[in-house]
């Protein structure tokens, strides 16, 4: 109550202040002070509503306050052009998500001043918070019209000869669609929407017409702004169809999109095109409704949220990515089906992938090694590391194998995809089987490559310690490397940070394919004359579908690849003391600095904390890439509504009944997932 009287207390001297011959940064300030006193603590809606009728009362009973009210009105608009804030508040002058990223950032980090002529930037000061838009939809009719009388007095009646003018609201409002249209109709013009458009939509031409469309409106409502006519039914009803149909031809861009490959810059201008089409259907309602008050009060509250959107950067991530996510996360459930087991041929190509891909790794624990011997800066060190497991990572894609930290991003994607509907009968336990296959799968890979990475690292190093004399790693090596991997160290730390890199290798897969796709690369390198020139017609063909199959698996495991090496050495820099833990890479490591210690290693407890360390790096380095690459999915699919407690119920009775199912294809566990199936 207390706080409610100091805020009465307020308005006397707000009222005071008011000078309508400022300067106008100071009626500027007097304007941002009075909303700050109507929001008040910004809790209480009606509370807002009641300082309002409050402002209303003192000023009506004041004729010379009024009259000051009405002149500081008058000077606002003069200076002020509202036709911009009505038609461009919260859409970006760029036409590219990167320009518009920038802008926002801008904004974000300096502030602006009330010294301004630009209607936008002093909406943006003076209704800026987002209880405005609250109190602002909540205002009723009674209140909308005092507020009217007050900022604009009854104009002179007008002699019946002379033509009817409309108010300089009006001109303010067909301004802005005048603005609007033109945008829109330029929008549809542009190269990049127009190609992709359906043929229909091309060749009805929607956008042609726009703007013959809104000139026979604007003329009709011209003819007699204050009576509605038949004239101006029709063209409202054809602008309006018309509206409809751009934003239809537009949207058949995004059947494109989804086939061609999805552009983060075509769904930005697709998003500005139909939310203008929008703002114009609120101008025509501002101007044409039976309500106009309501309407131009909807509008404002309307400008209030959007100026909210328009400062946001993780909005603006979020609502045009959202595509790209959506494809990067349907392509990563397709190759995600085929790293889940459902029966024993399955599981036991698993095994022999994985352990393939072991094999592999332990040359790549040796060249690491190696690498790091040469005593080279921390720079080229990590480039060359990583370099060595891109093409350890490339070479077991080629051979067709697998690493087990590759699959979480990928079937993690096909997952999310079972959990769209679960109401059918039985949906659940389908989809339980389901993670009992995943995780059955992700067992067969792990310990797949752990079967084989530390036989081989252990037989290459007794190789050269029977060719030269000594082992892949000294002593003091072999010491730091237990001390390295121990779980009583930072270990389940650097593997949860692995696993974040695991899965923005999978990203970065996505997003170089739909790149290769949208810009139709594979066509490019097929007939380009100077590429069969130079390769051959054959051979060009060849290439294009060599690397129309290959780019995604390229591109994630060459990324992987360098940000495993280089991450330490970039870390180092800023002194995080940062690095990575592979579980395949770290196993391989540890076979390593046994083979130096000898059979003397099983008897050091670090050892053991060693083994505990490499059990807890598989678990982060699964669990976090999938846990990332899963949440992705569900939001890229729209998944929501989950009923996480009944599903977790139900495995838990799936593990209660038949645990050895989640690590190898028991028989019983097989019998009921075909009765499920």
């Amino acid at each position: 109550m207390a706080r409610r009287m100091a805020s009465l207390r307020d308005l006397p001297e707000l009222l005071d202040a008011l000078d309508p011959q400022a300067e106008l940064v100071q009626r500027h300030l007097w304007l941002i002070a009075l909303f700050e006193w109507l929001r008040g603590d910004c809790r209480s809606v009606p509370a807002t509503l009641a300082r309002i009728q409050l402002l209303l009362d003192a000023v009506q009973a004041r004729p010379e306050l009024q009259a000051r009210v009405q002149a500081w009105w008058q000077a606002l608009v003069d200076i002020i052009d509202g036709s911009t804030l009505l038609a461009d508040y919260g859409f970006s002058s760029r036409s590219a998500f990167v320009s518009e990223f920038a802008e926002r950032l801008y904004q974000k980090l300096l502030p602006g001043t009330p010294e301004t002529t630009d209607a936008s930037a002093l909406f943006s000061l003076v209704l800026g918070h987002a209880f405005d838009a609250q109190w602002l939809a909540a205002l009723d009719e009674t209140t909308l019209e005092r507020l009217a009388v007050l900022l604009q007095p009854a104009q002179p009646a007008q002699d019946d000869y002379l033509r009817p003018a409309p108010s300089p609201w009006q001109d303010t409002v067909l301004e802005a669609l005048t603005f609007c249209t033109s945008q829109v109709r330029a929008t549809g013009f542009s190269p990049e929407l127009r190609l992709r458009m359906s043929a229909p939509a091309r060749e009805a031409g929607p956008f042609h017409a726009l703007d013959r469309d809104f000139d026979a409106l604007r003329d009709a409502y011209l003819a007699s702004p204050a009576q509605d006519s038949a004239e101006r039914q029709a063209a409202l009803q054809q602008l309006r169809e018309r509206l409809e149909a751009c934003r239809s031809a537009a949207a058949s861009v995004y059947t494109h999109l989804d086939a061609h490959g999805i552009s983060v810059n075509l769904v930005f201008q697709l998003r500005q095109l139909r939310e203008r089409v929008l703002r114009i259907r609120a101008l025509l309602d501002c101007l044409l409704s039976g309500n106009p008050l309501t309407s131009t009060t909807r509008l404002l509250a309307q400008l209030v949220t959007v100026g909210q959107e328009r400062r946001s950067v993780r909005a603006l991530i979020a609502s045009n990515s959202s595509m790209l996510a959506a494809k990067v996360a349907e392509r990563s459930s397709e190759t995600g089906e085929h790293y889940i087991t459902r029966n024993w041929a399955q599981y036991r190509d698993m095994l022999r992938d994985s352990a393939g891909g072991g094999a592999v790794m332990s040359i790549g624990t040796l060249v690491k090694f190696m690498v790091f011997s040469l005593s080279l800066s921390v720079f080229w060190s990590g480039f060359f590391a990583g370099l060595n497991y891109a093409l350890c990572f490339v070479f077991i894609q080629f051979m067709h194998w697998t690493v087990a930290t590759k699959q979480p991003a990928m079937t993690a994607p096909a997952m999310a995809v079972k959990l769209k509907d679960l109401s059918a009968p039985g949906a659940v336990d389908v989809f339980v089987t389901e993670v009992t296959h995943l995780v059955r799968s992700q067992v067969a890979a792990v310990v797949g490559n752990q079967a084989l990475v530390a036989p081989c690292v252990l037989l290459i190093s007794f190789a050269l310690w029977q060719f030269t004399g000594e082992h892949m790693l000294n002593a003091v090596e072999a010491t730091h490397v237990l001390d390295s991997l121990t779980l009583l160290g930072p270990t389940a730390l650097f593997a949860a940070f692995t696993g974040v890199l695991l899965f923005a290798s999978s990203i970065i897969a996505g997003w170089v394919e739909n790149w290769f796709v949208l810009h139709r690369m594979d066509s490019s390198l097929r007939y380009n004359p100077r590429i069969t020139a130079a390769l051959g017609t054959e051979r060009a063909a060849r290439w294009a579908h060599f690397m129309r199959e290959n780019i995604s698996g390229l591109a994630g495991n060459i990324s992987l690849g360098f940000m495993l090496g280089l991450t330490p050495a970039f870390a180092t820099f800023f002194g995080l003391g940062l690095e990575v833990r592979h579980v395949t890479l770290s196993t391989g490591q540890l076979a390593a600095a046994s083979a130096t210690l000898g059979l003397e290693v099983l008897h050091l407890p670090v050892f053991w904390w060693c083994i505990a360390g490499l059990v807890v790096t598989s678990v982060l380095n699964v669990g976090v890439s999938y846990y990332l690459a899963f949440r992705l999915a569900l939001r890229a699919h729209n998944v929501s509504g989950v009923d996480r407690s009944r599903i977790r119920s139900a495995i838990w009775a799936r593990w209660r009944s038949m645990p050895l199912s989640f690590f190898w294809p028991v028989k019983a566990a097989v019998q009921q997932e075909t009765v499920n199936g």
